[in-house]
């Protein structure tokens, strides 16, 4: 247990119980009649700009994800932690395509969460609440990860009482933090995230840019960082060279390895590209924005994150040449801090990393509550109720998604963090037929739809759960990567994203079952959008009519 240093702890504290402040006093910011609606609750109110816009999505971005997990694979010499950066790169161009569409037709029906326009398009509650459930499903692990980036901090502090103390003592200053967190977002809504996010963003980009500039300085320069590295990675791997050749360890290096490696690279890049705006919260914060155009000036300014995400990855393999040694990788970046900076700087990091894992935590848990409430509560359980009704409901769901992401971190090993995030990826890439091609055509078939996602999650929670982690066969759920296989046959060595195999075994049950029922002239429901819809914009005037059923509406 590292001993608290009372500089660095003050910092801290000064930071939180300014934006537990915030978080409060953001009810009365753009103040509305009432909060007592999923619109002014859940949205926001629709009224966001770019600037706030770009600090509230760059919040969905910058997580303990990025601050605790990415790093930490870096750490441990995994050279694919640095996936993250090329996939946010792919991220923008596809999210300028088909984000403005989801806004507008949202933003014209009154759609609140990404299932409610499924239910619209697609004439199904069934796959309404499959998207709904796999929504909450997914968010779960991402919450829960941005729990292990607090509890990391807490205990390099020296806040957590050690290895050896009770769980109570462990854990009773997280979840005093999330006690807080759960308090102002229960009573401010999506205003209190989009609020302190000014703050995390600074914190962030200040601590960030101040790292990059002073670490090398304290260690020879960003050559003799890498020099250090390599030599410290080249001695693990002649110390483990048994180890490895039992298949009990796997070699460290800062380059991946010809194919194996690369495919694992190349397929976790692309598929968290296509994963990331699946998920409710990132849905969440475009639809709280006033026009589309914002979406698309976002999609331009956002980049800027992803250069500072390359500087933050980069951080892992300063604290080998830091020489910094913990067991669990997720502590080496605070500890590097610890070890590096002044005690008062390293209270500034800490303060930036912990309000880093609110501001994401507290968009999840609010639109995981909007899922709840509109598609499964209102949708099967309350079809009568009110405003009011679903925005208490959505509150106090958003108490207990949070609580429930604990169990993700109880049950899960964190070792290797980012995990839980991949796992997350698998079960929303399986919504992307019904949302994001369901924006273009309505082709799919809603029943082949159903059965396409029902495959995809099944194999990729399969595939994932029977993935050990390394040096402890009989574990579960400790990757998300593995070579191609398919009812017991090795197709391929290369390691794979389950994520997108997944998928592609969704599309394709998709595929064949929208034949199939096509064939059988089953019936495809009726389309509530008009094609108008999708290129709507706020003040637009609306289109009645309907079109035939089965009509695409035009591309953008």
């Amino acid at each position: 247990m590292n001993d608290v240093d009372p500089v660095s702890l003050s910092i801290f504290l000064f930071f939180f119980l300014l934006v537990t402040v915030l978080g409060f006093l953001a009810a009365r910011w753009r103040k509305a009649e009432t909060l007592d609606n999923l619109d002014e609750w859940g949205l926001g109110g629709r009224s966001f700009g770019t600037f706030v816009a770009w600090f509230l999505i760059g919040g969905d971005i910058y997580t303990a994800y990025t601050f605790i997990a990415v790093p930490a694979l870096l750490y441990a010499g995994n050279a694919t932690g640095f996936f993250a950066v090329p996939y946010t790169i792919i991220l923008y161009p596809i999210i300028f395509i088909f984000l403005p569409r989801l806004w507008s037709v949202s933003h014209r029906r009154a759609y609140v969460t990404p299932a409610d326009f499924v239910q619209g398009r697609f004439d199904s509650r069934g796959l309404s609440l499959a998207i709904a459930f796999t929504g909450i499903l997914a968010t779960l692990p991402y919450i829960a990860l941005q729990l292990v980036g607090i509890q990391a901090v807490l205990d390099v502090m020296g806040l957590g009482g050690g290895e050896d103390a009770s769980w109570f003592r462990k854990d009773i200053p997280l979840f005093v933090a999330f006690a807080l967190l759960a308090a102002y977002t229960y009573s401010s809504g999506l205003r209190a995230p989009a609020l302190i996010a000014f703050v995390k963003d600074t914190l962030i980009y200040l601590v960030i840019i101040v790292a990059v500039i002073y670490l090398p300085t304290q260690l020879g320069g960003w050559s003799g960082i890498f020099d250090s590295a390599g030599k410290a990675f080249d001695s693990f791997n002649k110390d483990s060279a048994d180890a490895i050749a039992a298949g009990e360890a796997r070699p460290k290096g800062l380059i991946p390895g010809l194919g194996v490696s690369q495919w694992a690279y190349a397929t976790l890049s692309l598929g968290s590209a296509l994963a990331l705006f699946m998920y409710p919260h990132s849905v969440t914060a475009v639809l709280s924005t006033k026009n589309r155009n914002i979406i698309r000036r976002n999609a331009a300014l956002l980049p800027a994150y992803s250069f500072l995400l390359g500087l933050l990855a980069l951080l892992g393999i300063a604290a080998v040449a830091a020489g910094i040694q913990v067991k669990n990788p997720q502590l080496a970046i605070p500890q590097l801090f610890e070890q590096e900076f002044s005690p008062w700087f390293a209270g500034v990091a800490f303060a930036a990393i912990v309000i880093g894992a609110f501001v994401p935590a507290a968009i999840m848990s609010i639109a995981a509550a909007n899922l709840w409430t509109r598609n499964i509560y209102k949708a099967f359980l309350n079809p009568g109720a009110t405003d009011a009704q679903e925005a208490k409901q959505s509150k106090l769901a958003s108490l207990l998604v949070k609580f429930g992401a604990l169990l993700f971190v109880l049950a899960l090993p964190k070792d290797f963090a980012i995990n839980l995030q991949l796992l997350g990826g698998i079960w929303i890439l399986q919504t992307l037929p019904a949302i994001v091609i369901g924006l273009y055509t309505r082709w799919f078939h809603r029943y082949a739809l159903i059965a396409g996602w029902a495959i995809g999650m099944v194999w990729g929670t399969v595939a994932a759960y029977n993935t050990p982690v390394v040096g402890d066969p009989g574990s579960h759920f400790g990757g998300s990567v593995a070579p191609l296989e398919v009812l017991g046959v090795n197709l391929s060595d290369n390691l794979i994203y389950f994520g997108l195999t997944a998928l592609v075994l969704n599309l394709i049950v998709a595929a064949v079952g929208t034949v199939i029922c096509r064939a059988l002239d089953i019936d495809a429901g009726t389309d509530d959008t008009h094609p108008t819809d999708y290129l709507a914009d706020a003040g637009d005037p609306e289109v009645v009519d309907r079109l035939d059923p089965l009509s695409t509406p035009p591309v953008d």
